[in-house]
């Protein structure tokens, strides 16, 4: 009985080890690393770039469903420019300027926004 239970948990730590393997994927691309990163279901959560282990370029999020909900730019780690944020209320643009938010705006047309 007791090299049963041992033999299920050494197979247990193998199945969660094997989970988190395909949670977050890496892929060099010239000098950015390309990161793909998914949530415990296996959906799809952000995507996007580092440089010099920093966020950079567009970064996207996704909710559980695989919706977009989020779309911005990083420049070394600090957001930048013009930032979508869809919730229940609708699509908000955020810009951004080293890293603040400077002027926040409800859109009317959301058609495009998360294309």
């Amino acid at each position: 009985m007791k090299r049963i239970v041992v033999i299920l948990m050494i197979l247990s730590v193998g199945f969660t080890y094997a989970q988190n393997d395909n949670k977050t994927k890496y892929e060099q691309k010239g000098d950015l690393v390309e990161a793909t990163i998914y949530n415990d279901d296996g959906q799809l959560e952000q995507h996007g770039f580092f440089k010099d282990k920093k966020l950079h370029g567009t970064w996207t999020y996704f909710n559980d469903k695989g919706e977009k909900i989020s779309i911005g730019n990083y420049v070394n780690g600090i957001k930048t420019g013009k930032w979508l944020f869809k919730n229940d209320d609708g699509v908000k643009e955020v810009n951004y300027v080293n890293g603040k938010a400077v002027k926040v705006t409800k859109l009317e047309d959301t058609s495009i926004a998360f294309n």
